[in-house]
């Protein structure tokens, strides 16, 4: 099943738990995947199937992780892998399908709608995709009723825009869900299914549960839906029209928005539990569509032996040494972070910025940030240093930084907190929980780890870091308070516990 000679399960062999993964581990490192490794690491008699959803196979061309022994299964496909012939078929395809498909498509555009209110359409058109996922796909693409439904959607919605623009973009939306159906179709079977995003991955999951009968889990670190909307706006690809909404966003691209969010109601129709890393998502999620009686909030998890280890390295001065752990791509904006040490270079002459993680996913958005850095004539201040353990990286630091446009509850912060590493980060997700605790005096009282600053500003976020850099009673403080949070909630073991919990209650349900 896999092109790098993964285990696979034997005809009849069951997983207890397979995770659906939608560009992450094993194929890509950090974040995320470094959250499921461990998870898969931590519960050495629980059995996993990976199973892998990824763009293009050009993408992704090496095992990242050295797979645990509990990984019984691994298969890998590629959304961009579709049937390649272009002819018009002249034959009628399921009348009754599209006309179904159509009612879930205006159904899950009207917002307000309960997650419960889809269940008996999702049913149908599901059981119906699922006893001929092949035949399905190939009529969407070459059947004569799917080109009149797209007329007729087009005459009703979008007559005065481009009806090329229109035809690509539903054929684009649409062909990965008739892939995920044939995908559903050969799954190995398993207990459970816990999936770690909505978007393509969550349509699977919800796909696998209901072919299967087995339980779905999900859970998501950040918002899919957010995240995703977030990157439609900046997208380039996207044909902007001259009409937009009240938000300024076009159709086109309002579409794709939308296409996402409606993924997402349907993984959170199919799941139960619905798992968040902090109740600000979990209220998100329930704002989206998800039942608030399958909610629940887990926090990351910190293997504490690992990193109190690095504590006794730091050297006795606290480096003038700015590290951004994370992947070089826009949703992390490394551009904000180059100019943060651009400012903070003019006031600490020999201060450094280190960014480390893998630059390869976004090749166009690596080359501006390299080009942005000799502009600025940064070539000896920051440093590109591609993908390191962080366990060598982190007591080489004197600040952990994120410059992110969206986080959840960033693992790397916790990490940092952990191996006694203060950290500026912007205003996302629930870091400034993690900075300046929760709202309980117990989590007040460890007192401040580090410095919240707005989205791309580098500015204050260069101006946090002198503060912290220039006071060591100040930056002292901090670490002790960053570990004091990360000892007291946030540790491997609770977190362990709660999945295994999940897992168990999941698995004997059926």
């Amino acid at each position: 099943m896999s092109r790098f000679g993964g285990p696979t399960l034997a005809r009849g062999e069951v997983a207890d738990v397979t995770l659906l993964l939608e560009g992450t581990y094993p194929f890509v490192s950090g974040g995320v995947s470094s959250w499921v490794h461990q998870i898969i690491s931590g519960l050495p008699d629980i059995t996993f199937a990976l199973v892998f959803i990824g763009g293009a196979a050009d993408s992704y061309k090496s095992i990242r992780y050295e797979l645990p022994p509990n990984v019984v299964h691994l298969e890998e496909h590629f959304l961009a892998e579709v049937p390649r012939v272009q002819r018009l078929v002249a034959k009628g395809g399921d009348e009754g399908f599209y006309r179904d498909s159509a009612e879930l498509h205006d159904l899950l555009r009207a917002r307000g709608q309960q997650p419960l209110e889809l269940g008996p359409m999702l049913d149908r058109i599901v059981s119906t995709l699922l006893e001929a996922p092949a035949k399905h796909e190939h009529d969407f693409l070459f059947s004569e009723s799917a080109w009149q439904q797209i007329c007729e959607r087009y005459e009703q919605s979008s007559k005065n825009r481009s009806f090329l623009e229109y035809f690509w973009t539903v054929r684009s939306m649409h062909a990965p869900l008739f892939k995920m159906a044939n995908v559903a179709a050969t799954l190995p079977r398993s207990r459970a299914f816990h999936v770690v995003s909505t978007g393509f991955a969550g349509f699977l999951g919800m796909l696998a549960t209901k072919r299967q009968g087995k339980p779905l889990i999900l859970t998501e670190h950040g918002i899919y839906s957010k995240e995703r909307r977030i990157e439609l706006l900046q997208a380039t690809w996207i044909r902007d029209d001259d009409e937009a909404d009240a938000g300024g966003i076009g159709f086109f691209r309002q579409m794709w928005i939308r296409f996402f969010e409606a993924l997402g109601r349907m993984a959170y129709a199919a799941a139960d539990p619905i798992v968040a890393l902090y109740e600000g998502n979990s209220e998100r999620q329930i704002a989206d569509g998800a039942d608030p009686s399958r909610t629940r909030v887990v926090p990351n998890g910190i293997d504490l032996a690992r990193f109190t280890a690095l504590r006794d390295m730091r050297p006795a001065e606290v480096p003038k040494v700015l590290g951004l752990v994370g992947r070089v791509v826009p949703i992390k904006d490394i551009k904000t972070f180059i100019r943060m040490v651009h400012i903070l270079s003019s006031w600490i002459p020999e201060v450094e910025g280190w960014v480390v993680g893998p630059d390869d996913e976004d090749k166009l958005y690596a080359e501006e940030c390299r080009h942005l850095v000799a502009t600025l004539k940064l070539q000896k201040t920051v440093k590109f240093l591609g993908m390191q353990k962080v366990d060598d990286i982190f007591p080489k630091l004197g600040l952990n930084v994120l410059t992110s446009i969206s986080e959840a509850q960033p693992l790397v912060a916790l990490e940092g907190f952990a191996a006694g590493l203060p950290c500026v980060s912007t205003d996302v997700g629930c870091v400034r929980e993690l900075v300046y605790g929760r709202d309980t005096p117990e989590d007040k009282a460890f007192g401040t780890a580090g410095a919240v600053v707005d989205i791309a500003n580098p500015e204050a976020s260069a101006r946090a870091a002198f503060e912290l850099l220039r006071d060591r009673p100040r930056w002292n403080a901090a670490q002790v308070a960053g570990i004091a949070r990360v000892e007291s909630a946030y540790t491997q073991s609770l977190m362990l516990e709660r999945y295994r919990e999940i897992y168990e209650t999941a698995i004997g349900r059926v």
